[in-house]
């Protein structure tokens, strides 16, 4: 019973430790900006934390933003500071704990403090997802493991990262799915295919897309001229030279309509209109109308977007937090 009750205590310090740092997280969340040709961020209120005095800027991942100082590449944390100095020659996102750097033009792989963890022996390499990184030797794709080893050498012609267990691979011009150890899980059949999301895959063949559950079942029958990975619910795919957006079972949510729509993410997707994008709910409803030049996805409740050639933020209402810069 005791036993229990110190079970039931930690796991409520767990959650509310989760809770607060999740808050934290948000509090700190920042956004990059773009003045007078150069990158800095502001806060969800709209104020400056860091002032725009960088070379170049990009939006955070994995708690942390690579940014440019100086001819050089570094990071800062969601607090805006500095984590690691500016000092490669090229920086890409971190992704579970790690991120590709190089300099001199070897490759590898740091991990927050801005330490070598891989010293990468391939011609490239990818973000780790779910403990595995695709890389790239001469003309074929494998798989190293979070120490450098390499757990599926290098031996397809195309490959994708791990999503839900799951990796798209090709072999002699067909693309099949693999598991962590490199083993076949759905034979090489598709002409194309993408990532799992939502415990479904988006593959072509014959010269339309369908979807596919993880024993390579059809769920969806290929039928579209071209789809995307669902996302909260809903797929995007086009017919007829229009997008609309689907369910699990196919069935048309919101008609084909637009000229090109983006994912959901946050109840609300980008949609294109007689070449301006605005943003839709789930009904399909236009509740932030077309007038942007370029746009965004939505992130903690803010969408950058270009409109007369200026870069600024929006909410879910369609009111600037910051009013377009360039």
């Amino acid at each position: 019973m005791k036993n229990l009750i110190l079970i039931i205590i930690l796991s409520i310090l767990v959650i509310c430790t989760s809770q607060a740092t999740a808050k934290a997280d948000e509090i700190n969340s920042l956004y990059r900006i773009f003045v007078d040709g150069k990158y800095g961020f502001i806060d969800k209120t709209g104020k400056i934390v860091i002032e725009p005095n960088l070379e170049f800027a990009w939006k955070f991942k994995d708690g942390m933003a690579v940014i440019k100082k100086n001819g050089k590449y570094g990071y800062i944390d969601i607090a805006g500071k500095i984590a690691i100095n500016p000092q490669f020659t090229n920086a890409y996102d971190f992704s579970d704990g790690l991120a590709l750097a190089k300099n001199n033009g070897q490759l590898f792989y740091i991990d927050k403090s801005g330490k070598t963890v891989i010293n990468l022996k391939f011609d490239d390499g990818d973000i780790f997802t779910e403990g595995l990184a695709l890389f790239m030797d001469g003309f074929k794709y494998g798989y190293i493991d979070r120490t450098g080893k390499v757990v599926i050498k290098s031996q397809y012609f195309n490959a994708g990262v791990f999503s839900e267990g799951l990796a798209y691979a090709a072999i002699e011009g067909k693309f099949g799915y693999i598991d962590k150890t490199g083993k076949v899980i759905i034979k090489s059949q598709y002409d194309e295919a993408g990532d799992f999301s939502e415990n479904l895959g988006v593959v072509k063949t014959s010269g339309k897309w369908g979807y596919i559950d993880k024993t390579g079942k059809y769920i969806i029958n290929p039928q579209f001229d071209d789809a995307y990975n669902f996302s909260e619910g809903l797929a995007t795919v086009k017919t007829d030279k229009q997008f609309g957006y689907i369910d699990k079972t196919g069935k048309f949510i919101i008609e084909p309509q637009f000229d090109d729509a983006w994912k959901f993410a946050e109840g609300m997707a980008a949609v294109k209109v007689d070449g301006k994008w605005g943003f839709i709910d789930k009904t399909g409803k236009l509740v932030i109308q077309p007038k942007f030049e370029q746009i965004e996805r939505f992130t903690d409740g803010f969408a950058l977007i270009k409109i007369n050639g200026k870069w600024g933020y929006i909410d879910k209402t369609g009111k600037y937090i910051w009013e377009p810069t360039k």
